[in-house]
């Protein structure tokens, strides 16, 4: 027969298991997360730096 105590039990038993899966999947969804910010990241980097290029080439004109 289970006594009031035995659910406590069964539930700080199982503690651990929880936490350990919780902390895996805020691992998983944090890389996901990191790898979509540099994906965007990049792509601004990239627009950026063919804008910078093209005013460079707009300065070199005029100094001409």
């Amino acid at each position: 027969m289970m006594n009031g105590g035995d659910g406590v039990f069964t539930v700080f038993a199982l503690l651990p298991l929880i936490f350990y899966i919780a902390i895996i999947i805020f691992g998983v969804y944090f890389v996901i997360k990191v790898v979509k910010f540099m994906d965007s990241k990049i792509k601004l980097d990239q627009e950026k730096n063919e804008k910078i290029d093209q005013l460079i080439h707009v300065i070199n004109k005029e100094k001409k």
